[in-house]
């Protein structure tokens, strides 16, 4: 894993020889579920370009996080997964999002620290190349929105530990103004992008703090900054992309060199805005919930071609259902309305809280029930046509095997092959 590709995205977004519209960007993968994982990494081993995967600090930890996995765990994850593909591991690159107090922000601002510390020394040491540096939160006692001053000086500290732990080898992205993971779920009326001013003097107090304390050396690879473009997604509702809204904030990267900006929570987006995002300097776009949506609309389809085929077979969505009434902690609090909209919700909203059901044992279960009853049915053309058009599509073309792992693959790639168009790459 190497930081050269992040540099090169800086380089060629400052030189005046590369016009906007011939501007490279970076899709960032934003997810642990294997089958998401196989099908970036796939991508990558069939067109060699680098694949960028990242886990959150509530993901992956030292504790654990919600997958139970540390940072070795993941990047173990990942790395033997691309093995199993034929990705060669130099064209993997890790990183880590929200580095930060966040998962433990009930706690003194001390002690969160402390744990923060630990976790981007283990993030480091595991070999990730990319740290989004995240102290914005307040901890216990402690306003919600800290000063700028503060974060930076906290940011700095993270920054330290982690060249303490791996000298060189990282790339780090700054910024507060960073959308809510996995989607808002207030009303996307009043979006605004982050004005000009404020990120102008988010860099300046970060830099001059670097540059004091840690040197020029790892300023240098301060190589981004999070801001809002204006993107963003809901339950129900996605804030496509407004060019001319974002055009001061776009025009401030030229007084930034060195600078790249990444845009959160891009999921969704059409092709031509992720594009248009590419060009005003947006290079990293970060993906998470738009690919287990994908990932989701295939089981479901593939579930409705049983339900056609067996139709005594309890099915996958009656499972889920099930799962996740019995269990509400992670959709109750996200989702409202009456229980009709609750259940509608709960399966096919954009905010995609059913991804966090897949690793459970019954929900693992289900899936595998199903693709070994298809595996035995078959997959008849016309039930393919009804309910996944596009992969019907290209297993008529004899560009997908007629398996249906191999659709839920190609339905995330799908989504992939959108992220690549709007970073430059041709699609293949």
């Amino acid at each position: 894993m190497s930081i050269s590709p992040f540099l090169n995205l800086v380089k060629q977004a400052h030189d005046p020889a590369v016009p906007a519209a011939q501007r490279k960007g970076l899709a960032s993968v934003c997810s642990a579920r294997p089958l998401v994982l196989e099908a970036a990494l796939q991508r990558a081993a069939r067109t060699g370009r680098p694949v960028l995967i990242e886990a959150t600090c509530n993901q992956v930890n030292q504790e654990g996080g919600y997958t139970g996995m540390t940072p070795e765990d993941f990047r173990d994850l990942v790395l033997g997964i691309a093995a199993k593909v034929g990705c060669p591991a130099h064209l993997v690159l890790l990183g880590g999002d929200h580095l930060g107090p966040n998962p433990w922000k009930s706690l003194p601002p001390q002690e969160a620290m402390e744990k923060a510390l630990t976790m981007i020394e283990a993030f480091a040491k595991a070999g990730f190349v990319k740290l989004h540096l995240d102290a914005s939160m307040g901890c216990a006692g402690e306003p919600v929105a800290l000063s700028d001053e503060t974060v930076a000086e906290r940011a700095c500290a993270l920054a330290q530990r982690a060249e303490s732990a791996a000298p060189g080898q990282a790339v780090y992205i700054i910024g507060t103004e960073v959308p809510v993971p996995g989607g808002a779920a207030e009303a996307l009326d009043h979006l605004e992008p982050t004005s000009p001013d404020a990120a102008t003097a988010t860099l300046q107090i970060h830099e001059t703090l670097f540059r004091r304390v840690l040197g020029d050396d790892v300023w240098d690879r301060v190589i981004g900054l999070v801001v809002q473009p204006g993107v963003e997604f809901g339950v129900e509702d996605v804030v496509v992309y407004d060019r001319p809204r974002a055009q001061s904030l776009s025009a401030t990267l030229n007084r930034m060199p060195g600078q790249i900006f990444e845009a959160h929570s891009t999921d969704y987006q059409p092709l031509s805005a992720l594009r248009a995002l590419v060009e005003d300097g947006f290079l990293l776009l970060k993906v998470g919930p738009g690919l287990t949506f994908a990932l989701r609309e295939a089981l479901y389809g593939l579930d409705s071609i049983r339900s056609v085929l067996l139709p005594q077979q309890e099915s996958l969505r009656e499972v889920m259902e099930r799962i996740m009434t019995q269990q509400p902690a992670q959709w109750r609090g996200h989702y409202e309305g009456t229980d009709s909209k609750l259940a509608t919700l709960r399966h096919y909203a954009y905010s995609d809280r059913i991804r966090y059901y897949w690793p459970q044992p019954d929900a693992e279960a289900a899936v595998e029930m199903l693709l070994r009853q298809l595996e035995e049915t078959g997959l008849p053309d016309p039930l393919l046509s009804q309910f996944l058009p596009v992969q019907y599509e290209k297993i008529r073309n004899g560009l997908l095997p007629r398996h249906p792992r191999a659709l839920i693959l190609s339905a995330i790639d799908t989504v992939l092959g959108l992220y690549d168009q709007a970073c430059g790459a041709e699609v293949t």
